[in-house]
């Protein structure tokens, strides 16, 4: 497909197959409704007519607060043809962070849809346009359906040139406040149009859309690929119903984060406990056909390509899915770059590596050995900041990304770290904690760790139990966690040295801010909430200590 922007290759599907369908949306109570390519075009031309009919000034920003649904995608569709700017925002986001998000980018509309918790969220948007996807139960504003049914389609959209600002994406906020990355139709339109060979994935597929459209992998390597392929969408109903729809679904591509790999793999374990796994993979037969019934169940029986990424993922547990039948490529990108950056693949899977460069990139290590990446789709900077803007690119226009790693002989890079992670013990120490985390992680007992050691002599490792963990009698847990502790230890040098594992009381989450929408620990977070305890835990007697 030659078309130059995401809103050029939807038109451009919708005129040669418009009965195709596009959406496949679930509803409350098992309802399911279906957009064809002209039903659903139709609905976005008069949702963007009404846009156009509030004149805004031209590149307005407009935002949009939802779950994942049809309608997420008919909205941003319906803002580029209104000719404006989208700035998506998380809907786990509290209503602080609403606020800050709605403020900073000056956002005059604001698109309402499926979300758990409004009502505590409603008090961070301010007087500004607001429109309901009443289908999901939103009565907030002026509903999609009214507009649908009061407008006539839009008939003479606005141009989308390759430099245009095409929506503000703000990250996640692991290292601090949010800020807000600028990106441009080309970048939305290189990206997807890079790798459709390597990928496998046939035009027209089926794409399951689940992570937050929020997020740079979902909203390009989901909607905007899925755009530029023809796709069919599909969506989750709930997050109780999720593996029911991904099973039914089936798609031909399917992206993960490693806690949502290890989630499957504790799902799978406690229908089939590892020993009877173990002697059903090693007979030749049934080892077929335990794969194929697994992969099935898992959703994945059609998946050409099925990669993780967002944050390392353990080599045990690719290698773990690799003996299901389940390859897992994983891949490293970031918002600045678009994630056009270093991919494995199926031909080309070199296991604990995050791949080659892809077409168009070039990869170098600084001589403090941070990963420096250089693209066509770079972001044109963090919006209304240009001195961190400035800060982000060395003097040959590198995007620095804060990640230390190496690259093998072969082309393949492998992160070892990220230098704003690391800290100093008392005793003068560097550590990077990432790499010693994942090893601790193999005890199926911790589902979540953060290393940590400031101000200490040795770093302490604070865990979350996984429900395996919880499970666990009082002994046979401790017994479990000092053997990690163990052999762990005996992989790291002196100064590295766990000196004890902390068993937190609560759970870390979205909701209570220790983790991204992605999943990712808010390490300042975590560390602002119990640093105060560090040296009183690291004082107390025994390997394994309870907060």
């Amino acid at each position: 497909m030659s078309v130059q922007s995401p809103l050029g290759a939807f038109l451009q599907w919708e005129k040669e197959n418009p009965d195709l369908i596009l959406f496949h949306q679930p509803l409350h109570g098992g309802k399911r409704k279906t957009y064809t390519r002209s039903q659903a075009g139709d609905e976005i031309r008069r949702v963007a007519k009404s846009l156009r009919q509030l004149d805004l000034p031209p590149k307005s920003k407009v935002a949009i607060l939802s779950k994942n649904c049809a309608h997420w995608i008919m909205a941003d569709l319906a803002i580029m043809m209104a000719g404006h700017i989208s700035v998506p925002i998380y809907p786990t986001l509290d209503a602080d962070s609403i606020r800050q998000i709605l403020d900073h980018s000056e956002s005059s509309s604001i698109f309402l849809g499926k979300l758990d918790d409004y009502p505590s969220q409603k008090v961070g948007i301010p007087e500004i346009n607001k429109i309901g996807f009443n289908c999901y139960g939103m009565d907030d504003g002026t509903s999609w359906d009214e507009l649908v049914a009061n407008n006539q389609p839009l008939t003479s959209y606005a141009d989308q040139n390759p430099d245009d600002l095409i929506s503000i994406l703000y990250t996640s906020g692991t290292t601090g406040t949010p800020k807000g990355v600028m990106h441009t139709v080309q970048n939305f339109t290189i990206v997807p149009q890079t790798y459709p060979k390597k990928l496998s994935v046939p035009d027209n597929p089926r794409f399951f859309s689940y992570l937050p459209l929020a997020h740079v992998a979902e909203r390009v390597g989901i909607e905007m690929n899925g755009l530029f392929r023809g796709s069919t969408f599909y969506f989750a109903e709930s997050i109780e119903t999720f593996a029911l729809d991904l099973e039914k679904v089936q798609p031909h591509m399917f992206f993960a984060v490693p806690r949502i790999w290890a989630k499957f793999q504790e799902a799978i374990l406690k229908k089939i406990p590892q020993k009877k796994l173990n002697l059903l993979t090693s007979i030749p037969i049934v080892n077929l056909l335990v794969r194929k019934k697994l992969k099935k169940k898992l959703g994945l029986s059609t998946a050409t390509f099925i990669a993780s990424g967002a944050a390392p993922i353990s080599v045990e547990l690719i290698h773990w899915f690799r003996k299901i039948g389940v390859n897992i490529n994983q891949v490293y990108g970031m918002t600045e770059d678009c994630i056009l950056s270093h991919y494995n693949f199926p031909a080309e899977n070199r296991i604990g590596s995050v791949g080659k460069a892809l077409p168009g990139v070039t990869g170098k290590i600084s001589e403090e050995g941070e990963i420096c990446i250089k693209n066509e789709v770079l972001m044109k900077g963090y919006y209304k900041n240009p001195d961190l803007t400035k800060e982000m690119f060395d003097s040959e226009g590198f995007l620095k990304t804060g990640d230390i790693g190496e690259y093998d002989k072969d082309g393949y890079l492998f992160i070892t770290g990220r230098i704003k992670d690391q800290f100093k013990t008392d005793k003068g120490k560097y550590i990077s904690p990432a790499p010693i985390e994942l090893q601790l992680l193999k005890n199926e007992n911790i589902e979540l760790c953060c290393v940590v050691g400031m101000g200490i002599p040795q770093p302490i490792a604070l865990c979350v139990l996984s429900e395996d963990g919880i499970a666990k009698d009082h002994q046979t847990l401790i017994e479990s966690l000092k053997t990690t502790l163990v052999t762990v230890n005996k992989k790291l040098k002196k100064v590295e040295k766990l000196s004890k594992m902390v068993i937190m009381k609560a759970d870390w989450s979205v909701d209570n801010g220790l983790l991204t929408p992605t999943l990712k620990t808010k390490r300042n977070q975590i560390e602002k909430i119990h640093m105060p305890n560090y040296k009183n835990w690291f004082n107390q007697e025994g390997e394994v200590v309870f907060e």
